[in-house]
């Protein structure tokens, strides 16, 4: 494995080539972080620095690149929609973060409207703004937040997003460090009063694997993306049971392709290729990658 070079032209050949081997038109990233550039250097300098949250591991940024360089290279990969996954880590951001991310969706066509929420008096108001100004999927942060999913001042908003269809992806589990409220027990709380929420567990739930393939043997609106697990980075620290690997054939209609571009420690095309090498199938790669986002969506 190695790290991309300036131009990233020849990763972005074989990126396509990934795809095309597989008859697809392209792929769809739902785990993809765009936000402002103020917040998202201090994200940058969070992982620079060996933060608490990504458990003191080095972590250099693979795509440290301008918004506009960013958006063309998903182009260059191919990937038809990517989502602009943003957090608030306090009250009075997640208002503000939306009103940002709907404008980078109309000014990004290919990007899915994104918003998020924080526990906080106004959330059910700003989200059914969201929702109806044409948001398409929210992105929630338990780790990073510290809160718990299942606070009451979150219910009628979580209900909203249910009764709306609207996909959720939610960081609950804990990697790459715990966080208070992590884990599959606090979001089975909130799926307990919204089975119908369209919930994309993060990451995979690592290292929680297990769990949250549980909650999605008992929900049929849980999917998983696939952020980050089964590379070679996390396989060092949190590796997947590889027991499990026929669940992941049994729902093979609710596993979607997720990156974290761009703040992975190693090139994009690595995430595929690490999927590819599962060895669970073509059919199962063409639907994780792009046709179970694209039904999702409706693209």
């Amino acid at each position: 494995m190695s790290f991309p070079s300036g131009d990233f032209g020849e990763e972005a050949d074989d990126v396509r080539r990934f795809w095309r081997g597989l008859g697809l038109p392209g792929l769809i990233d739902v785990h993809t972080h765009f936000m402002p550039e103020s917040v998202l250097h201090k994200v940058w300098n969070y992982f620079d620095t060996s933060g608490p949250l990504v458990g003191g591991l080095k972590w250099p940024i693979a795509y440290r690149k301008q918004e506009a360089e960013r958006t063309e290279l998903l182009r260059a990969f191919g990937v038809r929609a990517f989502t602009s996954m943003l957090y608030p880590h306090k009250p009075g951001m997640a208002r503000w973060l939306n009103e940002w991310a709907a404008d980078f969706a109309r000014r990004t066509p290919d990007c899915l409207h994104t918003a998020t929420l924080y526990p906080e008096p106004d959330v059910e108001t700003y989200v059914r703004e969201a929702v109806e100004a044409g948001a398409r999927v929210f992105k929630a942060h338990v780790q990073v937040g510290a809160y718990d999913p299942a606070d009451e001042r979150l219910q009628r908003a979580w209900g909203l997003l249910a009764e709306a269809g609207v996909p959720v992806v939610v960081h609950c589990g804990s990697g790459p460090a715990p966080g208070k409220h992590t884990g599959s027990e606090p979001i089975a709380r909130v799926l307990a009063r919204n089975p119908r929420l369209r919930l994309i567990v993060a990451h995979m739930g690592m290292p929680e694997y297990v769990e949250f393939l549980d909650l999605a043997d008992r929900y049929d609106q849980v999917r998983l993306d696939t952020t980050m697990a089964f590379t070679d980075f996390t396989e060092g620290f949190m590796p997947f049971p590889r027991q499990d690997l026929p669940r992941l054939t049994d729902l093979g209609d609710r596993i979607l392709l997720g990156s974290d571009f761009p703040n992975t420690p190693y090139p994009y095309l690595h995430q595929l290729h690490s999927l590819e090498r599962l060895d669970l199938g073509g059919d199962w790669l063409r639907a994780v990658c792009h046709d179970n986002a694209a039904r999702l969506f409706g693209l």
